[in-house]
């Protein structure tokens, strides 16, 4: 794994974080089931798990692979409650967002796995 697979990695994390966080601000402006606490709650969880695992890896924490393991699924489970909302330009932004973060997240965990 090289320094800049890790820096695109935190990248992603971070962008993921706005991401998720401008899509639950978006949700609280609507009604139905924009507003369902799941679906709320699995975005709030994205965006704290992906600041963790960008923070885990700016300090070059032993445990990052374990923090991306993590991060990965949760991006994969908020990418499927945006997903649900297929006619939402926000929501879709989000759900690819959480696709690449996701990805890039487990090419880490994969590269940096211990021997």
């Amino acid at each position: 794994m090289s320094r800049s697979d890790m820096q695109r990695c935190i990248e992603e994390c971070q962008k993921c974080h706005d991401v998720c966080l401008q899509a639950a601000a978006h949700g609280l402006r609507q009604s139905g089931h924009y507003v369902e606490a799941t679906h709320i709650i699995t975005l709030l969880d994205c965006a704290d798990m992906c600041a963790t695992s960008a923070n885990f890896m700016l300090r070059d924490s032993t445990r990052h692979r374990r923090t991306c393991e993590l991060c990965a699924e949760v991006c994969d489970a908020c990418a499927k409650s945006c997903a649900a909302f297929h006619d939402d330009d926000e929501l879709r932004r989000c759900a690819a967002e959480c696709h690449r973060c996701a990805e890039s997240c487990r090419e880490i965990a994969r590269s940096t796995a211990p021997a």
